[in-house]
């Protein structure tokens, strides 16, 4: 039997805390004031110190996505950039953020249209359908997202393709291409069932692809197909490279192997083993790109495979769940620098495992570490991070991320295969991936 709220329940509740002082005090503290700046430890406040041990070289000034959710790209663009600017001694250089976006947004949609002509069968109000609905062409991605878009578009200077009102302010643009998205799906739907054929099908998503095509290109511009691009380095030389594609330019002047990559992730849910494979069903962007896949290990491993990276010089793409106590003013992400249970006087005890199987947390945005800082045994105490959000937070928008926040909110790196054991890449490229649901915690998007 369901029991409501009564009045004697409210009552007894009411006289709990009108003779609490401490609810008064609080109170008080927090009505004209921001919980997080009331609530802030201030022993671990004076301890927040923006110096590392290591610091990877060819840092720049930081980038901003603005009112998008690109973060991943965003990312991808500045682990990509460090390696430019040190190739040719550059002191400042962005990709176009732009570009990676609308190429992006086209293979979503394809991806989204074959997903819905592929689940024809199922009612339309079924978990899967209403799940493929509920997003198709968010900003969000997830590294395998990012390495199938650079290895089929490559990348081109910002120059080239400068950021529009919508590329940074994406919400009415992505809210009109979901609605077009979501007819063309009930269309594609209505035709299967009637029995179209597969030829007559495809004919069709061409022309609603086309339509997309139009969308994108009156809100982001056009993809350029060829460009010249000239620079000039620290010292004032003069950089010129003529003709070229954005595939070139990806190949000959960024030239990472993405396929020597590895996305370890931490997931110490109890349905997800350690030392296995994972893949999310339906989750992707191009169709015939590589699949998600992720190799589940233990924090420390994920950590010291970011160190030895670090030391390498190269710095660490990683996905994290952003939001979890953190101060964005002062660009710091630490448990301990916020008191929420001596503030409320109670208890927040779930672990991680916990936290991702009950909805309190999943991954939210992509950054990139640069550095960390190493105690006199080797053992990290915090992170260096490059964020995407300008350059109004932390250290000119560089950030720092303790040893304590990264084991209990950082969920992904990518790691060169180099500086992990041989086995564990062996694992990633030969175990075959475990399907999750499509709603599975770790389906979440950067964003």
């Amino acid at each position: 039997m369901k029991k409501s709220i009564n009045k004697s329940t409210i009552e007894s509740f009411n006289n709990n805390v009108s003779s609490d002082k401490h609810v008064t005090a609080m109170r008080n503290a927090t009505f004209r004031n921001d919980l997080i700046e009331v609530a802030m430890n201030w022993d671990d406040f004076r301890k927040i110190d923006h110096s590392f041990s290591d610091i990877v070289t060819g840092e720049m000034p930081t980038t901003n996505q603005k009112s998008s959710g690109r973060c991943w790209g965003f990312a991808g663009l500045n682990l990509f950039r460090i390696h430019l600017g040190r190739k040719y001694n550059l002191k400042d250089f962005q990709f176009s953020q732009s570009y990676f976006m609308f190429w992006d947004k086209l293979e979503k949609s394809n991806y989204f249209l074959e997903s819905i002509l592929e689940t024809a069968d199922q009612d339309w109000n079924s978990r899967l359908i209403m799940h493929l609905l509920s997003n198709p062409i968010q900003d969000g991605g997830q590294w395998d997202m990012w390495l199938n878009l650079v290895k089929k578009y490559g990348v081109v200077p910002q120059s080239e393709m400068p950021e529009s009102f919508s590329s940074s302010r994406s919400m009415r643009m992505n809210r009109l291409i979901t609605r077009k998205l979501r007819e063309d799906a009930m269309l594609l739907r209505n035709e299967k069932n009637n029995g179209c054929s597969e030829d007559d099908l495809q004919k069709l998503k061409e022309q609603f692809l086309k339509e997309i095509y139009k969308m994108l290109t009156i809100h982001l511009g056009n993809p350029p197909k060829s460009f010249n691009w000239q620079i000039r380095d620290k010292k004032k030389n003069f950089i010129r490279f003529d003709n070229l594609t954005p595939l070139s330019f990806y190949n000959e002047h960024v030239g990472l192997n993405l396929d020597e990559f590895v996305c370890l992730i931490n997931c110490p849910m109890s349905d997800k083993q350690y030392n296995k494979v994972y893949t999310v069903d339906f989750l992707g962007n191009v169709v015939e790109g590589n699949p998600i896949r992720y190799l589940n290990v233990e924090s420390d491993v994920m950590k010291k495979a970011t160190i030895k990276s670090l030391q390498n010089n190269e710095p660490v793409w990683f996905g994290c769940d952003v939001g979890k106590h953190f101060h964005r003013d002062l660009g710091v992400m630490d448990i301990d620098l916020f008191d929420y249970n001596s503030f409320y006087d109670l208890e927040f005890g779930m672990n991680k495992a916990s936290r991702l199987e009950y909805g309190d947390s999943q991954m939210t945005h992509a950054m990139l570490f640069t550095g960390v800082d190493l105690d006199d045994k080797n053992k990290p105490k915090k992170w260096r991070v490059e964020n995407s959000w300008g350059n109004k937070g932390g250290d000119k928008g560089y950030h720092i991320m303790t040893d304590k926040w990264f084991d209990e909110y950082n969920y992904e790196v990518v790691i060169h295969k180099n500086h992990l054991p041989e086995n564990l890449f062996k694992l990633y490229t030969k175990e075959e991936a475990i399907s999750l649901d499509p709603w599975d915690p770790m389906g979440a998007l950067a964003k």
